[in-house]
């Protein structure tokens, strides 16, 4: 009876340790798929961390071919580390302007600190006047005439293309600037392009925006602007 007992008991006791104890070969399979499982995680993690980094890399570069360099102007490379007049002098399109600029004694006036907004007219644009108008304008005794019309394409302040749009979309159309000469530029649009407006209703239009400079911006426009 003693002997029948003790079988039992030990087979008992088998049956507990076995249920107890998972075998082998299941731990195996378990671990295997845990660890792919796992594998599977950091390749994901992996391959959105590229993505992103990639993603962020596209916009830096986009943003950087928008608004980190400088419009050619004239056939010269405009530096946004120069000032209005280091700059203009470079431009082969701005020769006239340049010396209508010394004419009139403003030099030291456009190095200044600023910042200004100037709407700068290529040479074409002074071949558009009347015949012997530039001449007469450049002659010492016509200084002060000179420099009104000079002063008239110069606006107080950094006004860049968007400031530009957004104050003719808040106009309903039109937008009104103030000039160092003292009266006033009208901002519009037609189509994408954005015309300027003088006091005699003649127009220029500006064919390169946003020249950025050290102490302010130039727009490119192709006609000379006049005061009254």
């Amino acid at each position: 009876m003693k002997q029948k007992i003790i079988i039992i008991l030990c087979v008992a006791g088998a049956l507990a340790l076995m249920t107890a104890c998972p075998a082998p070969e299941t731990n195996t399979h378990t671990n295997m798929n845990a660890n792919r499982v796992n594998s599977n995680m950091n390749a994901n993690m992996m391959n959105s961390n590229i993505n992103v980094n990639m993603m962020n890399s596209n916009m830096n570069s986009n943003m950087m071919g928008k608004s980190g360099e400088n419009p050619m102007v004239g056939g010269a490379p405009m530096l946004a580390n120069k000032d209005i007049i280091d700059n203009a002098v470079n431009s082969k399109d701005h020769s006239t302007l340049v010396a209508a600029v010394k004419a009139a004694g403003l030099v030291d006036t456009l190095k200044g600190a600023g910042p200004f907004t100037v709407f700068a007219p290529t040479n074409e644009a002074f071949e558009k006047l009347p015949a012997g108008t530039v001449d007469t304008l450049l002659k010492p005794e016509n200084k002060d005439k000179l420099k009104a019309v000079l002063t008239y394409h110069v606006v107080a302040g950094k006004e860049d293309a968007a400031s530009i749009a957004k104050k003719i979309e808040e106009g309903n159309g039109k937008a009104t600037f103030k000039t160092v000469e003292g009266a006033n530029l009208t901002a519009s649009m037609d189509g994408k392009d954005v015309i300027i407006t003088d006091a005699k209703g003649g127009k220029a239009k500006v064919t390169i925006p946003n020249v950025m400079q050290s102490n302010g911006v130039i727009h490119v426009v192709d006609a000379v602007l006049l005061p009254q």
